[in-house]
């Protein structure tokens, strides 16, 4: 992307984690994907550096330098190892947010600090067996006994699940009300009792991620671990997504990126009829096509993430970044192993994989079907229709 749309410091941050990408991640990258090696040491070296704690405020023990920084991260990152991103996003934002955003000083201090080190994992519990979309038909509850709350229920599709020291759990509080009004958010340990792994889920892609389904049988939760005020868990869960769709965004804008250098560079050395297969319109003209695509996602995501951190609402142009930017990884990468023929559906190249990992970003926070509920939603609020 040009320079022009990115200030002297974020260009220079943006080289400081590619190199650290190239570093630290690139060399155990196959490994991650053959072994499904879940990168702790990875997180704990980002934590060193800083990468973990972008988006937060000083205040919560972050750097305060935004979301704009936050999807340079995600970017740089996924483009090496996109479940590498995925596990730091489960951990730092699509948990870490809630918790820097209505947590205690006490709660940031126990829960949120260590995390944004890359000394502990988080995770976030909403998806059940029988809720995606609809969180309105959760079915997990939380009822008080004495000081504490007792939570029962499954979670499904939990990224980082089954690793995470601690989970921001969301349940039901006041049955008799909707779901909207009666439910709230919790901040579990998993060392408690009452805390199960059912299993972890083997994936298409994101070898290296960790998706799980977890129980909760009478597992007790202190008071003091209600997160913001009970029966108001809809507005915590609400306040983060777009933060988490733009990041999404950014991730598979680097996953498609590199399967484009890819394309690209194959290109030029593929020879088919004495000449290099670039030549040809069927070819180069997906490689056009794969860069605008790539263009037009980032800058998309970039002006989701400065609209946040200028406090505005952005509820439309962070699903449109989501939309836009994972539909346009799976076309790209489907392009690249296009243009990589045969040996591109092998693993003598990384394309097979890449293909994979931008697969699961059109379901996972949110479906593209629901980006675009969203999207005409807030259109026909702007048209005062």
């Amino acid at each position: 992307m040009s320079d022009i749309f990115l200030t002297r410091q974020e260009v220079e941050f943006r080289e400081h984690v590619r190199e650290f990408c190239k570093r630290e991640i690139a060399p155990v990258s196959d490994l991650i994907e053959k072994i499904g090696d879940y990168p702790r040491e990875i997180l704990r070296k980002m934590g060193k550096e800083g990468f973990l704690k972008v988006h937060h405020k000083v205040e919560s023990g972050g750097s305060g330098k935004g979301l704009s920084y936050e999807v340079i991260v995600a970017e740089e990152i996924s483009a090496v190892s996109a479940s590498t991103e995925m596990s730091r996003l489960a951990s730092v934002t699509l948990y870490g947010m809630p918790i820097s955003r209505f947590g205690t000083i006490e709660q940031k201090r126990a829960y949120l600090a260590p995390v944004l080190l890359g000394e502990k994992i988080g995770a976030l519990g909403i998806t059940e067996p029988d809720v995606g979309s609809d969180v309105a038909g959760m079915k997990t509850r939380a009822e008080k006994d004495a000081e504490d709350y007792l939570i029962n229920g499954e979670k499904r599709f939990i990224t980082n699940g089954s690793i995470a020291d601690f989970l921001v759990v969301f349940a039901i509080t006041n049955p008799q009300a909707h779901a909207h009004k009666g439910m709230s958010a919790f901040i579990v340990e998993s060392s408690q009792p009452g805390f199960e792994v059912v299993k972890d889920f083997e994936l298409m892609g994101m070898r290296g991620a960790r998706v799980a389904h977890l129980g909760f049988n009478n597992l007790r939760v202190p008071d003091e671990n209600l997160l913001g005020k009970e029966n108001e868990g809809f507005t915590v869960l609400m306040d983060e997504l777009d933060s988490e769709r733009t990041a999404i965004a950014a991730g598979m804008v680097g996953t498609a990126r590199a399967a484009y250098g890819v394309a690209v560079k194959y290109s030029t050395e593929r020879v088919q009829f004495d000449v290099p297969i670039r030549q040809f319109e069927g070819i180069s003209f997906k490689v056009a096509d794969m860069a605008v695509k790539i263009e037009a996602a980032r800058l998309l995501t970039l002006q989701a993430a400065r609209k946040i951190d200028n406090g505005s609402k952005a509820t439309k142009e962070a699903a449109m970044a989501k939309l836009y930017a994972t539909e346009a990884a799976v076309e790209v990468t489907n392009d690249a192993l296009q243009v990589l023929g045969g040996i591109g559906y092998s693993k003598e190249y990384p394309v097979e994989r890449y293909v994979r990992d931008a697969r699961l970003m059109t379901i996972g926070g949110g479906t593209s079907e629901i980006m675009k509920y969203l999207i005409q939603r807030e259109v026909y609020k702007e048209f005062g229709l």
